[in-house]
């Protein structure tokens, strides 16, 4: 059998000038410091990450900074994230950052996709204080609709343990966002917070045509069975993330490659899914 081309559709790249003043971008951001108020919390340069992608295996990433409450220092992240693209063409495929609750984030996006990112995200509804019933989330879901680029969305799951940077937003707040922008290629990270079990249902199913749901983060919230029984009803929805440096590719990779899954199924998680969900001009163009 021909080798998979493996895509990691979640990781998380910042600028050397960033991780090294980690503390002083801690005490600026609330979220920031929360979530990496433990030193065990690895931060990674764009050299990490490609370093990491040869040592599992993965043929290419996307690649975004942290979902800063200031939209200046996601404007720092954009920038390094589209220039560590530029010197690893093919290998990192860039998204960007905008803070959606700040003036000059729709003009933020179509600067980063003029350059070249093919998404905008993963945006942080919780971290960033915006809502996404917000007037200004509307207009930058107007300008991806018009842009044929997909928003990745951070979205938790409501019970279970508590955790630094758990939010609030969840699979109900996701699912009125889709419904609302059916023509939005949608992205919703952690499982979309458990809203594919809800793909069950046919009027959902239906509702959620544009909408896919990355693998980020699995291994600490569910049974890796999460991977098969999710792609035998939805097949062509599931994206393989792993949320590097949170995890480590290869041990991720292997937990997924565990798991019995029908061999079209598997290829979709780790790259077809996601070059749909980018649209095949996009997926060219990275």
């Amino acid at each position: 059998m021909a080798r998979m081309m493996i895509i990691d559709a979640h990781t998380h790249i910042l600028p050397p000038s960033i991780i090294q003043a980690r503390s002083e971008y801690m005490a600026a951001d609330r979220w920031f410091g929360l979530l990496y108020a433990s030193p065990r919390s690895r931060l990674a340069s764009a050299p990490d990450l490609i370093a990491s992608m040869d040592r599992a295996g993965i043929d290419a990433a996307v690649c975004f900074g942290f979902g800063f409450r200031d939209g200046e220092i996601c404007r720092r992240c954009n920038d390094y994230v589209l220039d560590s693209a530029a010197q690893w063409p093919g290998r990192i495929i860039p998204f960007s950052l905008v803070s959606p609750a700040e003036e000059g984030a729709v003009r933020e996006a179509q600067r980063c996709l003029d350059a070249g990112a093919v998404g905008i995200g993963e945006l942080m509804p919780d971290g960033q204080e915006f809502s996404l019933q917000d007037e200004r989330l509307a207009t930058l879901i107007q300008l991806l609709e018009a842009s044929n680029a997909p928003l990745m969305l951070h979205v938790n799951e409501l019970v279970g343990h508590r955790y630094p940077g758990k939010g609030r937003v969840g699979p109900e707040d996701a699912y009125a966002l889709a419904t609302a922008h059916p023509a939005l290629n949608l992205i919703l990270s952690h499982w979309g917070g458990g809203l594919p079990f809800y793909e069950l249902m046919p009027s959902a199913r239906a509702a959620l045509t544009n909408v896919w749901y990355d693998t980020a983060a699995s291994p600490l919230l569910y049974d890796d069975r999460i991977f098969a029984l999710v792609s035998r009803w939805a097949p062509n929805k599931v994206i393989f993330g792993t949320d590097y440096p949170l995890l480590t590719q290869r041990r991720f990779l292997d937990r997924v490659l565990s798991v019995e899954i029908p061999a079209e199924e598997l290829q979709a998680m780790l790259a077809g899914n996601l070059m749909t969900a980018l649209g095949q001009s996009k997926t060219e163009k990275a």
